[in-house]
C-alpha cells in the first residue's frame, strides 16, 4: 500500500498537467473580474429609447449581442458556428475525439425590460471555464461544447429544437420581439427548413451542465454560497370554470344567490390549503381569475380562472389535484354552483439531475470550501430540456432579495465566481482520465 501511495505521488510530480497546477485549488479559479466585466458589457446591447433593458430573443440588442459574444467565443479559440435552429455553438477538442462532449451554457436573450444575470452568468460562465482551461493549458480528455441556446425565455426554443421537440406549427408563434419563431430563427442566422438536421439523440452528450442565479430568496437567507439542484420540476395546468347564476345584486337575497365569485374565492383558499398540506417543496397557484359579468350591481354568475401545481414528482402532482378536485365538489354543493376542471395537456414532466453529476458537484465544492444546500428548481430552463440528451446537473447561485426578470436583479462577483468555480471543478471531475486521479488525490 506504501509503494501504492509513493508511486501515486510520484506520478503527481512528474506528471506535466500537475507541474502546469492543473489539480491545484488555489490556483485553477476563475476571474470574477473578467465575469462582471462582460456581463456589464452585455448589458449595453439592447437598451430601448425609455432606457430600459430590452435584449428580447431576435432584437436588435440580440442580435449585437449575440455578435459580440461570439466574438469573445473565437477569441478563446473555440470553433464557432450557428446552427441551423440560431443555436450558438463552440467547441474545444479534447485529446480523444472518440468521446461525447461535455457541454455547457445557458443563454443571453431576457424578458421585456429585465436583469443583467438571468441566463448571461450561465453563459460567461460556460465561456470562463474555457478562458481558465486555456490560461494553464489543460486539454480535457472530452471534447467541451459551450451552448448558447436562443430565445430561452420564449419557451426553452433553442434547445427544444435540439431535442427535436420544438414542432413546425411552433414556428409561427409571435415572439416578444413581434417576429415569428420561424422568421426570428432566420434572422439570427438559422434556417427553419433544416431544423430536423439539428436534432441530437439520446447519448450524444457526456453530460451538460448549467449555472443560474436561483430566483428566490433560500440561499441569501441562509447564507449559502450554491445550491445543488436535484431536478427541475414538472408542471401541470388546467382551467377552471365556476358556474353560478347572474342575478341583480340589489334584490337577491344573501341566502338565495347561486355566486360564481364566492365559489371562485374558496377554491383559491382550497388550493393554497391542500398545496401545503403535503411534505416537500411543491407549490400551487392561481394566477388568473376572469369574472365576466364584471359589474357592481350584478352577482357573478360564471368565474374563469387559472391553477398550476409544480412539484419533482408527477405522483404527488396528481394527488394535489385529486384532493383540490374533491374539495372542489364540496365548495360546489355548500354554494349552488358547478365547478369544472379542464387539463391543458402541457404538463411538463419532472427532470431529475443526475446522481453522479450532483456528488461531483459536491465533492467540488467540498474542495473548494464552498457551503452548499441541495434543491429543486421551481422554475424551468434549458438544462431540463437536455436531459433528453443525457445526464445533467443545475448550480444555482443567491440572487439578491430573490428577484429576477427586473432590472434590480443582481448577484455578487465573489456569489458569481463561488458557482463557477464549482462548475469548473465538475466538469475537470467529469472529465474521464481527469476524474480518476482526482479522486485518487482526494
Amino acid at each position: 500500500m506504501k509503494s501504492l501511495i509513493l508511486s501515486i505521488s510520484l506520478w503527481l510530480f512528474i506528471s506535466p498537467a500537475f507541474a502546469q497546477g492543473a489539480f491545484s485549488s488555489d490556483q485553477i479559479k476563475v476571474n470574477e473580474k473578467r465575469i462582471e466585466k462582460r456581463i456589464f458589457e452585455l448589458a449595453e446591447f439592447g437598451i430601448n429609447e425609455k432606457g430600459e433593458p430590452y435584449r428580447v430573443a431576435y432584437s436588435m440588442g440580440d442580435l449585437e449581442g449575440r455578435a459580440y459574444f461570439m466574438d469573445l467565443m473565437r477569441k478563446a479559440g473555440l470553433e464557432v458556428h450557428i446552427d441551423y435552429a440560431g443555436n450558438i455553438i463552440g467547441r474545444r477538442a479534447g485529446k480523444d475525439p472518440s468521446k461525447k462532449p461535455i457541454a455547457f451554457g445557458s443563454h443571453i436573450d431576457m424578458v421585456p425590460n429585465g436583469g443583467n444575470y438571468d441566463g448571461t452568468l450561465g453563459s460567461f460562465t460556460a465561456l470562463e471555464i474555457i478562458e481558465v482551461l486555456n490560461e494553464n493549458k489543460i486539454i480535457t480528455d472530452h471534447p467541451l461544447e459551450v451552448i448558447i441556446f436562443q430565445n430561452e425565455e420564449g419557451g426553452l426554443v433553442g434547445s427544444r429544437a435540439l431535442t427535436g421537440n420544438l414542432k413546425k406549427e411552433a414556428l409561427s408563434q409571435k415572439s416578444a420581439s413581434g417576429l415569428t419563431l420561424e422568421e426570428g430563427i432566420r434572422a439570427i442566422g438559422g434556417d427553419p427548413e433544416k431544423l430536423d438536421e439539428v436534432v441530437r439523440k439520446k447519448g450524444d452528450l457526456a453530460a451538460f451542465l448549467e449555472i443560474h442565479i436561483e430566483q428566490s430568496k433560500v440561499l441569501e437567507s441562509r447564507g449559502i454560497d450554491v445550491a445543488i439542484v436535484e431536478g427541475i420540476v414538472g408542471i401541470d395546468n388546467w382551467d377552471v370554470t365556476v358556474i353560478g347564476m347572474s342575478n341583480h345584486a340589489g334584490s337577491t337575497p344573501m341566502n338565495d344567490r347561486q355566486d360564481a365569485l364566492i365559489a371562485a374565492s374558496k377554491l383559491v383558499l382550497t388550493v393554497n390549503e391542500v398545496v401545503n398540506s403535503y411534505a416537500g417543496a411543491q407549490v400551487g397557484n392561481v394566477g388568473k381569475i376572469f369574472v365576466p359579468s364584471g359589474a357592481p350591481n350584478i352577482i357573478p354568475g360564471r368565474v374563469e380562472m387559472s391553477l398550476e401545481l409544480r412539484d419533482l414528482s408527477k405522483e404527488k402532482i396528481r394527488n394535489m389535484f385529486l384532493d383540490i378536485e374533491k374539495r372542489a365538489e364540496q365548495i360546489a354543493a355548500e354554494t349552488n354552483t358547478e365547478i369544472l376542471f379542464e387539463n391543458l395537456n402541457l404538463a411538463s414532466t419532472p427532470t431529475m439531475a443526475s446522481k453522479e453529476i450532483q456528488d461531483k458537484m459536491i465533492q467540488a465544492a467540498e474542495s473548494l470550501g464552498i457551503s452548499y444546500i441541495n434543491m429543486q428548481s421551481g422554475a424551468g430552463h434549458d438544462v431540463q430540456e437536455m436531459g433528453k440528451l443525457g445526464p445533467i446537473g443545475l448550480v444555482f447561485i443567491p440572487s439578491k432579495d430573490g428577484i429576477s426578470h427586473n432590472p434590480k436583479e443582481y448577484s455578487s462577483p465573489s456569489e458569481m465566481a463561488n458557482g463557477a468555480n464549482v462548475m469548473l471543478r465538475t466538469v475537470l471531475l467529469l472529465d474521464k482520465g481527469l476524474s480518476e486521479k482526482i479522486i485518487e488525490i482526494h
